[in-house]
């Protein structure tokens, strides 16, 4: 059975990789040119797929451009991105794009699996009826199923294979050939019943995460008004055996999901005339923490009697999260805008992410970041540096991560 994978980015590469491993022959489509020069040279690209495991999987993975080759695959997994537009509403584009290109190859008896997260009502709405287009007719000429994708980058101790995965049908048969085709690569199969409770499990997921980064958040500003130190707090209530997950603040929320996922489900409510005002404030509260964490770089040169303006400030780490060079939605990114409006002249190191270049940087050495600094912020806790150390160098320190709080460390915490 040949496995055919549309997009082949964070989702799409582990998946084909997975099913190459298990000797199945893998279809990688991307419009990408790089990435599939890339595949080809036996490259990976991202942090979860090694060099070496990619090039023993790669004897079984064709990597193309061209949709054609997908006529051939008795499955066909589609992983493209779904973000959001500028006024934070949903961006199918690349969905339906990829959708026409696979309505015009599609073949009587395939199985079409859509992983990427969205609004539910997305499959049995808007794909099934663009793959109509072939002339095949969703759960009767071909099977279409929806599994949201459960990708944590730079995650180790839950992987593909040992994350269970939820599966949702349009139709029972359905259902079931989606159910095989992921046994393949996963320990523990979830069935649900519709492709539309699939697409909410995967919202629920992240919308919880969101609200309850917010919460903490929201404490954190409160506390730094109290005067209370919120990383006491939470470890305080950390102890407590039941009744309470712990959730640490930071400076925003970043990433392929966190950040969109809840605002896909508060537009698609709003087609039901509710409005999800709760979800909409945690992600409110989210967008809000780089503005608080540059009023604290504020506050902390006004202190020593510095402007913003001309001062030197130290960035450790611009990723949205240790140990990935992943930048999407990252709040550093926010912040390295918001201070460099204010005209601080900034620097940064981090060792996943080698540039910048729609801001014109790029990744220096610590102690050259270091060396002069007015401030060092402390952004993103890339494993591997020693954080007490570098803000020892520097006159003022603020850790937005909590990582020097243990060691007594002079950093102002967030």
């Amino acid at each position: 059975m040949a496995v055919g994978v549309i997009g082949m980015g964070y989702v799409g590469l582990p998946l084909a990789v997975a099913f190459a491993a298990e000797g199945r022959d893998v279809v990688a489509v991307d419009i990408d040119r790089r990435k599939i020069d890339a595949l080809r040279a036996g490259q990976s690209y991202i942090e979860d797929v090694a060099d070496d495991v990619l090039a023993a999987a790669a004897p079984h993975i064709e990597a193309t451009t061209r949709f054609a080759a997908l006529a051939r695959c008795d499955a066909i997994l589609i992983c493209v991105p779904t973000p959001l537009t500028a006024n934070r509403e949903p961006d199918l584009g690349p969905l339906i794009g990829a959708s026409r290109a696979l309505a015009e190859v599609l073949q009587a008896g395939q199985l079409v699996v859509l992983e990427s997260t969205t609004y539910p009502g997305t499959t049995r709405d808007r794909v099934a009826p663009i793959l109509a287009e072939s002339g095949l007719v969703a759960g009767t000429d071909f099977s279409l199923a929806y599994s949201p994708e459960r990708v944590d980058p730079g995650r180790t101790d839950f992987t593909l294979r040992t994350t269970p995965k939820v599966v949702g049908g349009l139709t029972e048969a359905c259902g079931d050939r989606a159910a095989a085709l992921y046994g393949e690569v996963c320990d523990e199969i979830v069935r649900v019943s519709t492709p539309e409770a699939a697409e909410l499990t995967k919202l629920l997921e992240n919308i919880f995460r969101s609200v309850n980064i917010a919460l903490v958040n929201e404490l954190a500003m409160l506390c730094d008004r109290m005067q209370i130190d919120i990383w006491e707090v939470v470890d305080a209530a950390s102890t407590k055996p039941y009744g309470f997950m712990r959730f640490d603040p930071g400076p925003g929320m970043g990433g392929h999901c966190l950040p969109v996922d809840p605002f896909y489900l508060s537009w698609r409510a709003r087609e039901f005339d509710m409005a999800t005002e709760f979800i909409e404030l945690a992600g409110k509260i989210n967008q809000q923490m780089p503005y608080h964490c540059v009023a604290k770089v504020e506050r902390l040169l006004n202190d020593a009697s510095k402007p913003v303006r001309g001062s030197k400030i130290a960035v450790l780490g611009v990723a949205y999260k240790p140990a990935v060079a992943d930048v999407r939605e990252s709040p550093g990114l926010k912040i390295v805008t918001l201070l460099t409006a204010l005209g601080a002249d900034l620097r940064y190191h981090d060792p996943f992410v080698a540039e910048l270049p729609e801001h014109g940087l790029h990744s220096e050495p610590l102690d050259d970041v270091l060396a002069g600094a007015d401030l060092a912020l402390i952004v993103t806790a890339h494993p591997g540096i020693d954080h007490d150390a570098a803000v020892a160098q520097v006159p003022l320190a603020l850790d937005l991560r909590g990582v020097t709080r243990r060691t007594g460390g002079r950093a102002v915490l967030l």
